[in-house]
C-alpha cells in the first residue's frame, strides 16, 4: 500500500488529476475499511490541490451526516435538498458553485469558503453520499474538476 502521494508541480490540473488517480487506487488497495480509505482520499485531494475543505457526507436515515474530511470543523448534518450538498443529493447531479454567496440556500459552515463543488456518490443507482469540496477562492472549480471528481466519487462508491 502506498503511504504518500507524489504529484509533480504543474500548472495543469488535468495532469495533476491524471497523476493522482492511480495513486488513490493504490492507496486504497488492500484496505477494506471505508473510513480509512475515504479519509486518505480526502487528505490526498487536500494535499494535492490545497483546497479549503474536502470531505464526504453519507446518507444516514434520510439526512447527510458528516464523514471523513480534511479542513476546519464542519456542519455535521444537512437536510435533503438543503444547501449545495443537499441539492446535489436531491438532483443526483454534480453542482458547481462559482460564488457561494450567490447560491440560494447556501449553508455557510465556514465564512472563508468562497466556491464549492459537490458530487453525488452513487451506488446501485442510489445516492449514498456526496463528495464536497470548498475553496477559499471565487470561481475556483470548473468542468475539469467536475469530471475528475466524478471519477473519484466513483472510486469511493466502488470502495463501499
Amino acid at each position: 500500500m502506498a503511504h504518500s502521494i507524489a504529484i509533480a508541480k504543474t500548472q495543469d490540473k488535468a495532469d495533476a488529476y491524471r497523476s493522482l488517480m492511480p495513486q488513490l487506487e493504490a492507496l486504497c488497495a488492500g484496505e477494506s475499511n471505508i473510513t480509512a480509505n475515504v479519509g486518505n482520499v480526502c487528505a490526498a485531494l487536500k494535499q494535492t490541490f490545497q483546497w479549503w475543505w474536502v470531505g464526504v457526507y453519507w446518507v444516514v436515515e434520510n439526512v447527510l451526516v458528516l464523514g471523513p474530511f480534511q479542513g476546519p470543523v464542519a456542519c455535521t448534518r444537512i437536510q435533503y435538498g438543503k444547501g449545495v450538498c443537499g441539492k446535489a443529493w436531491q438532483q443526483e447531479a454534480t453542482i458547481l458553485v462559482p460564488d457561494v454567496e450567490k447560491f440560494e440556500g447556501h449553508i455557510a459552515c465556514s465564512s472563508l469558503s468562497r466556491s464549492e463543488i459537490v458530487i453525488p456518490i452513487i451506488k446501485n443507482n442510489i445516492v449514498i453520499g456526496v463528495l464536497d469540496v470548498d475553496s477559499q477562492w471565487l470561481h475556483h472549480f470548473d468542468e475539469t474538476d467536475a469530471a475528475a471528481l466524478q471519477d473519484i466519487a466513483k472510486l469511493i462508491s466502488d470502495l463501499c
